[in-house]
């Protein structure tokens, strides 16, 4: 890896860091990472950052928080698991909190169920996000699991927004010219119900 590309590496992990969304452009890059490994890997992606069975978990996680519907292929069709995995193998201290996190809810799932959260039934795997996806839930026992959560989730849904997937569900064209612009009628209805002018 040359330094310029390493830099750019460190550069969306520290963006990573310092806002809870990835950008497009950085995104990009590390999705053409990933491609990149997969096509090494001959089509399959081999985790850097994770084990198998924390890599299992992440892949389930990506899975429920934005699952593939009738309008739309999932976070999983999108790279997320990969997207995540890869990240985290640039920066140990993220890697650290996938790794805790990821430790926290299968303890979470055995306390509560003596399984591990990938070998839960569907309606446990969603009754411990639903604990875990809200700050009002916020208490010493759920606190570390809700930051990890908040973690997960914000860059699942970078990972998918920024996909090609994720830029279809959008229904996003990209950059296009266009001979004449106007402003939709409802748009400056709303504006100015909104000003307080009518």
């Amino acid at each position: 890896m040359s330094e310029t590309r390493r830099e750019l590496l460190q550069n969306i992990v520290l963006t990573t860091f310092g806002v809870s969304v990835v950008n497009a452009q950085t995104a990009r890059h590390v999705h053409e990472a990933v491609a990149g490994e997969k096509k090494a890997g001959q089509g399959a992606y081999k985790p850097r950052c994770f084990t198998a069975s924390e890599y299992k978990t992440l892949h389930r996680l990506a899975d429920l928080i934005i699952p593939a519907d009738q309008r739309s292929q999932g976070a999983l069709a999108a790279g997320a698991p990969e997207f995540i995995d890869f990240l985290a193998s640039q920066s140990d201290e993220l890697a650290h909190i996938y790794t805790g996190g990821l430790a926290w809810i299968d303890r979470e799932m055995n306390r509560r169920h003596s399984v591990s959260f990938v070998s839960a039934t569907p309606e446990q795997q969603i009754a411990m996000l639903d604990l875990i996806a809200f700050k009002e839930n916020d208490s010493p026992e759920l606190g570390p699991g809700i930051r990890f959560f908040a973690w997960i989730r914000n860059m699942t849904v970078d990972a998918f927004y920024t996909s090609k997937v994720g830029m279809d569900d959008l229904g996003y064209m990209g950059n296009a010219a266009v001979s004449q612009f106007s402003v939709p009628v409802e748009a400056i209805q709303y504006a100015v119900k909104r000003s307080g002018l009518t």
